[in-house]
This record gives C-alpha cells, structure tokens and sequence, in this order.
C-alpha cells in the first residue's frame, strides 16, 4: 500500500454500471479519490 506522499500503483476498476476506471488516463488531469470499505455490508 502507497504510503502518504507516494505515487499510486497503475490499476484499473470495474464500475458500478459496467464502465471502466484507469487511473493512467487521469493522471495528472484530475484528482482521484478511491474509497473502499470492506465491512459495510454490501454487495461491492
């Protein structure tokens, strides 16, 4: 896991409504917030 500071690891994600994510096309364009919780009783 990047620490505070460090560059994040190129990676891609499936979208709620079956889009894609990549973080290589929005770097250095925009900002990127992933959030994920594992314990909040859902299905994602």
């Amino acid at each position: 896991m990047p620490g505070v500071g460090e560059v994040a690891p190129e990676f891609t994600l499936q979208g709620t409504r079956g889009d894609t994510f990549t973080l290589r096309e929005h770097r250095g364009k925009n900002r990127v917030m992933l959030i994920f919780y594992p314990k909040d009783q859902t299905s994602g």
